[in-house]
């Protein structure tokens, strides 16, 4: 909103000032919006274009150039960080790249005080008038025009009538020394005399035309040489992500039927290998958001993700320099990672090997593919024979489409450095347009499954299938949407699939299979139990028993793929008891295949097992917990031998601090005692009975006191000696 006011308070000078606004915004404005090219400006087109699936593409333009002369680029303002970070150019006939030139970013406010004229703030007339102080004005009043230098611009209250308004007053210093104010409201025009004004003021006026049209920006590139040359012009830019979309064909033996009917036979097709195969078909998503129309270029989609920023270099940047600090010292800002992921394949070959054993001998639910035809992308159909007969029409509605008839693979694929590239040639795609290009039309192997999973479905298994990628590219991530005997049965989805690797789909519920998995037991035991250095080590067990029973409802025979989590806590030092082997792992689940045939049912029990040690220092071990360990059965008998020796020492050493707790709080209540008489002495005469008796009686306690003091030495030798028997015995068990 405040840049439309602007507009339209400076447009409103431009009228009221009289100046001769088009001319010379015509002076100002860049070649880009020129009717007509420059005579030195030639056209170097598009010729490649390579997209990333990081959302960056790398576009590169071929052609050539005489003399000295220059291509004009036009790019979105967004762009131009991208372009002045990666632009790439080379004269392939010794020619040379003298400047690249391209509209500055700098700051309207900014651009507007850098003017003698400051539009800034889109000040009205009356404060135009006052930055324009001691230049010569003509001012064209209603009585005719006065030319003087500009005193001051001020507001005064006028009456009229009975009121008082208030007006603005432009002051101006005729030739002979006198002054006459001019109430602006009766000038009908300003003329500025000075002609330097005059260009600074359609300058900053032009400044702001400018700034209304930020969203294309012209990059001039100048060669300099001699004769007709080759140039290339690469940068890369922010793009639109290209996405990848499948097409999996599950179903009959269609390639066999097409082969009865057509009466031939694609080279190098295999019956067998038919059976467990399918078809896939890949399209490519790509997006056409540039400024220019792709005529016949190479197209190369690369699935990868190098590491792509945008860092400003396009805005100019101003530092606020301090008035004494000589120097500026810009704060370093916090570097940020993401967090690293370690994917894994823990399949091991093993496994994959009883995998494709198994995946051979099942013959219950094959697949088929159709072979795909000889074509090219954008090429016409071939034309129709005849007209098909609205009976003709019905028949042939009658039988499933076959989508991988009439469409092949338009790219190439081959691996570059750690990437996947897919490449197209003769691409021709119109800005603002979106295409699909066919990519991936190849036979690939699939394995029918039903998966199930409790924590997805917790009665039925999903419909899925294994999918190798046996088309020897690799496979961008993307939906697919699965056809099954010529009817869509799905949507799956699938993350980037390496050339070799395989992954399980998901695109339906198996409403035929009935699975309960209800039954579970957890048990812990003591295994057994040892001594090593004054620890007496446990052993304990812990068993997780899974039970899982499943029906097959239907009248055809499933392979059942149950996957089965791993206990929680459990990841370390687990043991997979039964079946003795998964037929797949990850870091939270095994894997198990079962084949179910037709209305039968079939049971699964997951045995997994966790041994692990629990360490108890003996010497703190109270009497309660070593009797408990005394009476358990698994641990062995020359370890409780040990442990009753350690209790005997143990309880030796207790007794004897027993007594000397004894006797030491037998000193302290005569202690007490023998304050008290003190004090009762204190009360009597010295020559009486009574303190004589409290005399005796002190002395006699002074006695015992004594003794007990004896007693305690000997018991604290006696409870040193007992500890270091009971220490030294600890530590040197070592037994189990």
């Amino acid at each position: 909103m405040r840049k439309h006011w602007t507009t339209a308070c400076l447009a409103a000078a431009i009228v009221v000032v009289g100046l001769p606004a088009i001319p010379a915004l015509a002076q100002i404005h860049p070649p880009a919006v020129a009717t007509k090219p420059a005579p030195d400006q030639q056209a170097v087109p598009i010729k490649e274009v390579v997209l990333y699936s990081s959302g960056v593409g790398y576009f590169e333009h071929f052609g050539s150039v005489k003399g000295d002369g220059f291509t004009e680029l036009h790019f979105k303002t967004a762009q131009i960080n991208d372009i002045l970070k990666s632009l790439l150019l080379e004269d392939l006939d010794g020619g040379k790249v003298s400047s690249v030139v391209y509209g500055s970013q700098e700051p309207l406010a900014h651009t507007l005080k850098s003017f003698e004229v400051d539009l800034s703030a889109a000040p009205p007339l009356s404060d135009l008038l006052s930055q324009l102080r001691g230049a010569s004005v003509t001012a064209t009043l209603p009585q005719g025009q006065v030319t003087g230098t500009i005193l001051s611009v001020e507001k005064k209250r006028k009456p009229v009538g009975e009121k008082n308004i208030q007006t603005t007053v432009l002051n101006l210093l005729l030739a002979g020394g006198s002054i006459k104010p001019v109430e602006l409201d009766q000038v009908s025009e300003v003329r500025l005399d000075d002609a330097k004004l005059q260009q600074e003021l359609v300058k900053a006026l032009g400044a702001v035309a400018a700034a209304r049209d930020q969203d294309s920006k012209p990059v001039a590139i100048r060669f300099t040489g001699n004769g007709e040359r080759r140039v290339r012009i690469g940068y890369v830019v922010e793009v639109p992500v290209w996405k990848a979309s499948y097409r999996l064909v599950l179903g009959e033996d269609v390639k066999n039927e097409k082969v009865e009917k057509n009466g031939d036979k694609p080279a190098g097709d295999d019956d067998a290998a038919v059976k467990k195969g399918g078809a896939l078909q890949g399209w490519a998503i790509v997006e056409n958001q540039t400024d220019g129309d792709w005529e016949n270029v190479q197209l190369s989609l690369v699935s990868g993700r190098p590491i792509s920023f945008i860092e400003d270099l396009y805005q100019p940047i101003y530092v606020s320099r301090p008035v004494v600090e000589p120097e500026l010292y810009a704060s370093l800002r916090p570097r940020n990672y993401a967090q690293g992921m370690n994917l894994r394949d823990e399949q091991s070959g093993d496994a994959l090997e009883r995998q494709e054993k198994a995946g051979s001998d099942r013959d219950a639910a094959p697949l088929a593919a159709a072979a795909p035809r000889p074509g090219g992308f954008g090429a016409p159909a071939a034309p129709m024979l005849r007209k098909f007969s609205a009976k003709g029409e019905a028949e042939q509605l009658k039988r499933a489409i076959d989508p991988t008839r009439s469409v092949s693979a338009a790219a190439s694929g081959a691996g570059v450095g750690e990437f996947f590239q897919y490449t197209v040639g003769d691409v021709s795609l119109p800005r603002q347009k979106s295409a699909m290009i066919p990519i991936v039309a190849d036979t690939v192997k699939a394995t029918r499954l039903s998966i199930y999973n409790a924590a997805v479905l917790p009665d039925h298994p999903l419909l899925g299938a294994r999918l190798v990628n046996t088309t020897g590219k690799l496979l961008p991530q993307g939906p697919i949407t699965v056809l099954d005997g010529g009817a869509y049965a799905g949507d799956a989805t699938v993350g980037d699939l390496p050339s070799g690797q395989n992954r399980l789909l998901s695109y339906g519920i198996d409403q035929n299979v009935l699975v309960h998995d209800n039954d579970a037991t957890s048990t812990a035991s003591l295994v057994t139990g040892k001594i090593a250095k004054g620890v007496l080590e446990l052993t304990h067990k812990r068993i997780f028993v899974q039970k899982y029973v499943a029906q097959n409802r239907g009248k055809t025979a499933r392979t059942l793929l149950i996957e089965h989590p791993k206990r929680t806590g459990w990841k370390t030092g687990a043991k997979l008891v039964a079946p003795e082997h998964a037929l797949e792992t990850t870091d939270t689940l095994f894997r198990f295949e079962e084949d179910l045939p037709a209305q039968t049912s079939k049971t699964l029990l997951v045995q997994e097992e966790l041994v692990y040690s629990q360490g108890i220092s003996i010497l703190p071990m109270d009497a309660a917990d070593t009797l408990t360990y005394l009476r358990a059965s698994e641990i062995p008998d020359e370890v409780k031998k040990s442990l009753q020796s350690a209790a005997k020492l143990k309880s030796a050493l207790s007794d004897t601090q027993r007594q000397l707790q004894e006797r030491q709080t037998s000193i302290n209540d005569i202690t007490q005692e023998q304050n008290r008489i003190r004090e009762n002495m204190k009360a009597v005469s010295a020559s009486g009975d009574y303190y004589q008796r409290l005399l005796k009686e002190l002395d006699a306690q002074e006695t015992q006191i004594q003794k007990l003091k004896a007693d305690v030495k000997d018991l604290k030798s006696e409870e040193d000696q007992q500890r270091k028997e009971l220490e030294d015995f600890v530590q040197n068990l070592n037994i189990g």
